[in-house]
């Protein structure tokens, strides 16, 4: 129940935590027996019921190298069953008595891990989807010139460098950002976030404006300053379009719904034939 819990959370699989939990109670199982070659822990999916096997080799009574690991074929056809051959594998149940208290103690900090480890490869790959593309944060607390920004499971930092210049935000004020590049770290994924980026002003017209979408518009170039001025250029194959007429909008609400997402930029667009 507590694994379905973690997985239904976390969007973690239960058994990439189970196998984990299996290498953990392996290791364990060498301080026990010494070896760990033929040993193998199994535990049901079902029922979370742990056992411990040693799988052995059947040898000649005269060819056994390793007792620990090899069974000679008389013994084996007196523990396992009379038609046992020479080269077979058997197994035997050899789960120590006190396995739970050691299970429990090996296993924690494994699965701790291992929850860390698959919870910041679910971030990652979550956050590389969005990669070049515009999410909103929300303002956390400045650090300096630069901004924390929450962006639901993780935080980034808005560099002052990616910022508009004049720019100031509240804490818990919803801004839009574009996510420039997404690298996986040991601490998790490390996002760097803009709103100078041109690319930022390319992918707010990409939303708002339907003919873009459906691919009757096409912007062909874009240059901006941010804080001052952006310049886009837009062409269409549809005479029937007003390329410059459909990212304005009626009446300006399209180009003003972009002006707003960011802020102290003007736009203006240019159409290319």
């Amino acid at each position: 129940e507590a694994l379905n819990a973690i997985e239904k959370e976390k969007q973690i699989s239960k058994d990439i935590i189970l196998e984990a939990i299996e290498n953990s109670l392996l290791a364990a199982c060498k301080n026990q027996f010494g070896k760990s070659e033929n040993i193998r822990v199994n535990i049901d999916r079902e029922t979370g019921e742990v056992k411990v096997f040693a799988d052995y080799e059947v040898v000649e009574d005269d060819m056994i190298e390793d007792d620990a690991l090899q069974i000679g074929i008389t013994e084996a056809k007196l523990r396992f069953r009379d038609d046992v051959e020479v080269g077979e594998k058997v197994s035997t149940e050899v789960t120590p008595k006190n396995f739970g208290r050691i299970a429990a103690q090996k296993a924690k900090q494994v699965v701790v891990q291992k929850i860390r480890e698959e919870e910041r490869k679910v971030l990652y790959v979550q956050y590389l989807e969005k990669e070049r593309e515009v999410i909103t944060g929300i303002v956390q607390r400045y650090s300096g010139k630069n901004v924390c920004i929450n962006l639901g499971r993780v935080d980034a930092i808005l560099m002052e460098s990616e910022q508009v210049r004049g720019e100031h935000f509240r804490p818990t004020e919803h801004i839009k950002l574009y996510v420039v590049e997404v690298k996986d770290t040991p601490k998790g994924p490390r996002i760097t976030v803009s709103r100078s980026h041109p690319e930022f002003v390319k992918r707010l017209f990409e939303e708002e404006v339907t003919e873009i979408q459906d691919g009757i518009v096409t912007i062909e170039s874009i240059a901006r300053e941010a804080g001052s001025r952006t310049k886009i250029a837009v062409s269409t194959v549809d005479p029937n379009v007003d390329a410059v007429g459909a990212c304005v909008g009626m009446n300006g609400s399209r180009v003003n719904a972009i002006v707003n997402a960011v802020s102290y930029t003007h736009l203006r667009a240019h159409e290319t034939r």
